[in-house]
């Protein structure tokens, strides 16, 4: 019982970076923006679609292409749409977002059909790596490793560069940025494509561990909401702790209790907002309240 215990948990992490890797970037993007992506869901099939054709095309090298393909396409989306909605009503942006959402699945389909297509890790993060009474295999294993450093290089640039600096204090007042002389509407659109390319990396890394299909986008997007809903609205470390709640209790629901799995990071956020509205790390925002 232990060993399947420690086992899912570890498993859990992995799923949780995952997570938190999708809902960092739409966090960002509403920190700064003000905007509530739907579509973010969309730039993680992206990423995956992505490195599944640069890796027929051109081997494994070429994967990494596909996190900076997804952000670019991100840039486009936010310089001809979503720069349109800054200041006006948030229903638009739903709106707007949920339909771009189904634009790009349709255009998924159109490319790449809607059957499901595996996707295999290389063959040297093949076969499994046990420690004491854990067990997992040694792609998850890179993965995590790999998710953790990208977080860490994330927090890295917020907290010490100087264009770090300038996101932080334009999620706080865009408008005082500008003043500062600061080519404010380029942020935005650098942001909204970070925040793309973050979705596109956990794409490509989850491509080897889910099929890839087109509802991979709605398997993504419905957690990465409830991450950024119990971490607290702009928060990275919310949504990195709160990710990794929802990694480890869905893994171990999945063990124990696979017809309860679906619903269980639901119930985590419910317990979580009763006990505080505004979420683990939630703050209050002059600008949405």
């Amino acid at each position: 019982m232990l060993d399947t215990i420690l086992s899912q948990a570890v498993n859990g992490l992995v799923l949780g970076f995952l997570y938190v890797l999708i809902a960092v970037g739409l966090s960002i993007i509403f920190g700064l923006l003000g905007i509530v992506n739907f579509a973010h869901g969309a730039f993680f099939a992206l990423g995956a679609y992505f490195a599944m054709q640069l890796y027929r095309s051109f081997g494994w090298p070429a994967v990494i292409l596909a996190p900076f393909l997804a952000g670019a396409i991100g840039m486009v989306v936010e310089l001809s749409l979503i720069r349109r909605l800054y200041g006006k009503e948030p229903l638009l942006s739903l709106i707007l977002t949920f339909a771009l959402s189904l634009l790009m699945s349709a255009l998924i389909r159109l490319f790449w059909g809607g059957a499901g297509q595996p996707f295999s890790p290389p063959r040297f993060l093949a076969g499994f790596v046990e420690w004491g009474p854990v067990l997992i295999t040694t792609y998850r294993l890179a993965v995590l490793g790999i998710t953790t450093a990208l977080l860490i290089g994330l927090w890295a640039f917020f907290a010490y560069t100087p264009y770090g600096r300038i996101l932080r204090a334009g999620s706080r007042d865009a408008e005082m940025v500008g003043l500062l002389g600061i080519n404010l509407p380029s942020v935005l659109t650098w942001v909204f494509g970070l925040g793309c390319c973050l979705a596109g990396a956990a794409g490509l890394l989850a491509a080897p561990l889910w099929t890839v299909d087109p509802t991979m986008s709605e398997s993504a997007i419905m957690p990465a909401f409830v991450i950024v809903t119990i971490g607290g609205l702009g928060s990275y470390a919310g949504a990195i702790v709160a990710g990794l709640l929802v990694g480890v209790v869905t893994a171990l629901t999945i063990a124990f209790a696979p017809e309860a799995s679906a619903a269980a990071m639901y119930v985590l956020m419910a317990v979580i907002l009763l006990l505080r509205p505004r979420g683990l790390f939630g703050e209050r925002w002059e600008r949405f309240e």
